[in-house]
């Protein structure tokens, strides 16, 4: 975060300096509230950018086997140009690479989910998931590991049979 408000000033002065040279071109014609107005775009428009860039460079950075199962758009009054194209601030990556299958039942999947949001640290969840049965829940030291054909318990929560993470850990899985 540091390292772009940084940036963000450098792109107000690399702004201002653009409107400098304008007013020297001009002979100092145009207006000097330019350098000002200049900085201030400059700042906002790397900020932008910055924003709308985030998720794709996030996720390019993800290694193979990693796969983002959930986005989520926002969008601020603080904002406006967010209400004419909706920026992605949060998503949810699972690493279906190194998910490991219970030893009691092979239809349940211990899956590390991957929290990721704008400015803060990526949150780390184990999570398992039931692809017979399209459950989830989180992993506890009380887990109920349900044998095979028993149903779930009331901890675990149903998916939709297009769930992004039921489809990532299962389809994968059963290759």
């Amino acid at each position: 975060m540091l390292w772009e408000l940084i940036a963000t000033i450098f792109a107000g002065l690399g702004a201002a300096g653009i409107a400098l040279a304008i007013r020297f071109i001009s002979r100092k014609k145009a207006p000097r509230w330019l350098i000002p107005a200049f900085a201030g775009l400059g700042m906002l428009s790397f900020q932008v950018q910055s924003e709308y860039s985030w998720y794709q460079h996030q996720a390019g950075m993800l290694p193979e086997g990693v796969v983002v199962v959930r986005t989520v758009e926002q969008q601020a009054i603080w904002r406006p140009w967010s209400y004419l194209y909706p920026q992605t601030l949060r998503f949810i990556a699972a690493d279906v690479a190194k998910a490991a299958p219970n030893q009691r039942n092979s239809d349940i999947w211990l899956v590390e989910l991957y929290f990721f949001e704008r400015r803060l640290s990526a949150k780390r969840v184990p999570q398992v998931i039931h692809c017979q049965q399209q459950a989830r829940t989180d992993f506890t030291e009380k887990l109920q590991i349900p044998a095979p054909g028993e149903a779930v318990s009331a901890v675990w929560h149903k998916l939709a049979d297009n769930d992004p993470l039921l489809l990532a850990v299962c389809q994968r899985q059963s290759v």
